[in-house]
């Protein structure tokens, strides 16, 4: 069975307090710096601004303004020119989200159908 691909949430303290989502894909972490973090429910949508690419060992990369605030593996459900929809398979839960880009950035979305697990 393949390596399932990583995702790891980082939360930073400084330069402002921020989120990072990162996404495994072709041999690098996909970024996305997420200011007010993920969504916690579907009507409100969070900014998504993408951000350079990282080496996969930043995966794990803490530092004193660093913590990882989730990390587990991620699922593709779904994907064309203007969005990617995910389940992220956490820590403590599976969670659908959708990133969907807009004219200058990306907004990511907490979908209102999330995944039956058993």
């Amino acid at each position: 069975m393949p390596a399932r691909p990583v995702f790891v949430l980082h939360e930073h303290r400084k330069p402002r307090p921020h989120f990072d989502l990162r996404l495994e894909e072709d041999g690098v972490l996909r970024s996305w710096a997420v200011p007010k973090g993920l969504p916690v429910d579907s009507r409100h949508d969070r900014l998504a601004v993408a951000v350079d690419d990282h080496d996969l060992e930043h995966a794990i990369y803490t530092d004193a303004d660093k913590d990882i605030a989730d990390h587990g593996w991620w699922q593709l459900v779904d994907r064309n020119d203007r969005r990617l929809v995910f389940d992220l398979h956490g820590e403590r839960n599976t969670l659908r989200y959708a990133l969907i880009r807009t004219d200058r950035d990306w907004l990511v979305h907490l979908t209102k159908d999330q995944p039956n697990l058993r």
